[in-house]
């Protein structure tokens, strides 16, 4: 299966007070369409916007970063040198708050995960400017999660799955003292000869036995992840073992969730099958008996072309290309329907500057998601 179709798995289940931006409409009535935006790429994973910058910019697995403008390829903004195939490569990127800066998540040459930091000068990262932030060896090929966001702080949110193997052979999903099967926090400033520092108010810094970096855990493939920009609550794609999918919901601040990797796949018994102390389910479940084998994580939609759709959070399957809208009051799931719209092997959704989201397709398209 390819590096999307393992990578992603969503969840949800009750969690006390949850932050709430307004009603959603009616999703059963909305009518959406998909607008070509850009066409021959080669395996697009991830897509990007910077401040005052109307360039798209889109992450190719083999490592390249291409500049997209008024539906051309304008240029390359930079090369990583990459690890390919299955799911390894260029998985994921995201400017920092002013854009000067470009963070990237690759797996390099003997496959382990690295997390740079790429200048922009004017359009283009140049290698000469680009210094690793961070380094995490990988044990086998697969779950390299790798999405990278940033925080309304600045801080750098990444995503590791677990290592890889099945059933998370080595036990990362809940041993707080390595970065697999995590999502992690950390801040871009160098302390200590470290290239980063860790901020002080991560869940874990100071605890023995734990590292200061993780901010969530209970992960397996965490493939794709967001914040609403609304209000901050934090939605999280998590790739399932054989039988489940799962989107993960946690209300803006919350921290150190135990997500039940690998005791739990989504909200059934797997390795010990008891919920651990302090774990959560999922939001979201969908079984492989309909079809699903990856779902790709989304965005909260906050745009103005599809004013029924705000406050609808978006999210996709790998293998059947559907797309999906979910509304969630506080912390269960009152609508999730499907939309009518289909984009063959979707690998990830995008989130414009105006808030509109966009659909990639690992088939070399990315899409606008338009009102029908």
């Amino acid at each position: 299966m390819s590096v999307i179709a393992l990578a992603v798995a969503l969840g949800g289940s009750a969690l006390g007070p949850a932050s709430h931006a307004g009603a959603v409409g009616n999703l059963s009535t909305v009518h959406v369409g998909l607008t070509t935006v850009a066409t021959k790429l080669k395996a697009p994973l991830a897509v990007a916007w910077r401040p005052g910058d109307a360039t798209m910019y889109v992450a190719e697995q083999g490592g390249r970063i291409r500049r997209v403008v008024g539906g051309r390829i304008t240029g390359q903004a930079a090369r990583l040198t990459v690890s390919t195939g299955g799911e390894r490569g260029l998985l994921g990127m995201a400017f920092s708050r002013g854009g000067t800066k470009l963070y990237v998540d690759y797996t390099d040459t003997n496959g382990n995960t690295r997390v740079d930091e790429l200048t922009m000068r004017g359009k283009t990262a140049p290698k000469k400017l680009r210094r690793m932030l961070l380094f995490q060896s990988q044990p086998f090929a697969n779950h390299n999660g790798g999405h990278v966001a940033v925080g309304s702080d600045g801080t750098i949110y990444i995503a590791f799955g677990d290592g890889g193997g099945s059933g998370d052979p080595n036990g990362n999903g809940q041993n707080p003292n390595t970065l697999l099967g995590k999502i992690v926090r950390i801040s871009p400033n160098p302390a200590g000869g470290s290239p980063y520092s860790i901020p002080a108010d991560n869940p874990f810094v100071g605890q023995a036995g734990a590292r200061g970096e993780v901010w969530m855990y209970g992960l397996r493939n965490p493939w794709r992840f967001s914040f609403d920009r609304a209000n901050g609550d934090m939605w999280i794609g998590d790739v399932g073992q054989n039988l489940y999918e799962e989107i993960d919901y946690a209300p803006a601040g919350q921290k150190g969730i135990n997500w039940g990797w690998s005791l739990r796949e989504a909200t059934h018994p797997y390795n010990g099958g008891a919920e651990p102390p302090g774990g959560r389910d999922p939001i979201i479940e969908r079984p492989h008996t309909a079809g699903d084998c990856a779902i790709t994580g989304g965005y909260v939609y906050r745009g103005t072309a599809i004013p029924a759709l705000v406050g609808a959070y978006l999210y996709g399957d790998y293998c059947t290309g559907k797309v999906f809208a979910a509304e969630q009051q506080g912390g269960t799931v009152v609508q999730n329907v499907d939309l009518g719209i289909n984009v063959p092997a979707l690998t990830s959704f995008g989130q414009d500057l105006n808030g509109e989201l966009y659909a990639v397709s690992q088939t070399g398209s990315v899409y606008r998601i338009t009102p029908a």
